[in-house]
């Protein structure tokens, strides 16, 4: 057991994945670790995980802080650059400049978005739910309008359709893209001082402005990033399938907070760790693969996310140190290095005795 990584979250979501894998195969047999099954479930991942990792930064920065227009904001994306590009250029002649030019249409249109959401809340002092939401129906709005309510057909083309169907290695170059994403945010936050202040400002917000921490400034930050996050996955959206529809993923927001809060981020704020989101992510693919594997309807999937979603939120303010009687409590305690009481309950220092001379 000391040969085990220190982070609870970390051993609890590895062995969630491990024991679903297992599960897969004993009830589906064989074709569950089939390497196209394997390569179908990484190409999904994406989709959600980037919009995931949107709501986390959002409430790690805290406030009550959550992104709820992901989806729509990706949608919109995709929408836009396949209305607009068809009349700006020939996909049929210059499919590379076609593609380049979705992905630089995309990426404004996310980072307009994103920009939006951060100025209403850092600036208007709106709050973070509320905001998203009413962007939300924005983004949707704005696509049906462009779309006229119906799908948008981008058509196949190579070099766009390899974003997001193409293999690398063995592996898709999207699910790849997305890791590389996840794992250059998560060092981000760790090691860089933007990542030190989004944690201070979501674990203890008063100490933060004591600090001098650009809150505002911070806020608009992330939320701009959370709408890049989100473009880049329409652009995954519209490449996988090839075309883009203003009301596709309806249930991703869902999701999106549920990989998050399985990871272990909490919605008070400062709380994360991306290599937790990427166990979280693959975790729900695994099992959501299986339950195509055994026919099970989708609606009771939605049902199974939603009851997973307030069993994590619970668990995650429930301390099973609790029913420990309280001399053994008090020992337990004693006993834990000052970091992990900083990591687990907010900024307070250990007590003078307590501390190491």
């Amino acid at each position: 057991m000391k040969r085990l990584p220190g982070d609870a979250q970390l051993n609890v979501l590895a062995a969630i994945n491990a024991a679903v894998v297992l599960c897969a195969i004993a009830l589906t047999g064989g074709g569950f670790i089939d390497p196209y099954n394997l390569q179908s479930m990484a190409g999904q991942v994406p989709e959600l995980g980037l919009l995931a990792i949107g709501v986390m930064l959002a409430m790690i920065a805290g406030n009550g802080g959550i992104d709820l227009s992901g989806i729509a904001l990706a949608n919109l994306a995709g929408v836009c650059a396949g209305v607009l590009l068809p009349h700006w250029v020939d996909a049929g002649q210059t499919p590379l400049l076609f593609t380049l030019a979705l992905v630089g249409v995309a990426l404004a249109v996310g980072l307009l978005g994103g920009l939006l959401n951060g100025l209403l809340i850092a600036c208007a002092g709106l709050t973070p739910t509320l905001c998203t939401l009413g962007t939300q129906l924005v983004f949707a709005g704005l696509a049906v309008v462009l779309s006229g309510g119906s799908a948008v057909r981008i058509g196949l083309i190579e070099p766009l359709d390899f974003i997001g169907n193409g293999l690398v290695l063995g592996l898709p170059l999207c699910f790849m893209l997305f890791v590389g994403i996840a794992l250059a945010i998560g060092v981000w936050l760790r090691h860089s001082p933007f990542g030190m202040r989004l944690f201070l400002m979501g674990t203890n917000p008063k100490a933060a402005r004591y600090a001098g921490v650009p809150q505002r400034r911070m806020l608009l930050s992330v939320y701009t990033l959370c709408g890049l996050l989100a473009s880049v996955s329409g652009i995954v959206i519209a490449a996988r399938s090839s075309s883009v529809k203003w009301d596709y993923g309806s249930s991703y927001v869902l999701i999106a907070i549920l990989i998050a809060v399985m990871a272990g981020v909490r919605p008070e704020g400062g709380h994360g760790r991306m290599l937790c989101l990427l166990l979280s992510a693959t975790a729900l693919q695994f099992l959501s693969s299986t339950f195509n594997f055994l026919e099970v309807s989708s609606f009771f999937r939605d049902c199974a996310w939603g009851l997973m979603l307030l069993l994590f939120v619970a668990s995650s303010r429930f301390d099973a140190r609790s029913l420990l009687p309280l001399r053994l409590r008090h020992a337990v305690a004693a006993q834990s290095p000052p970091a992990a009481r900083f990591n687990s309950g907010g900024l307070a220092p250990a007590r003078q005795e307590e501390t190491a001379p």
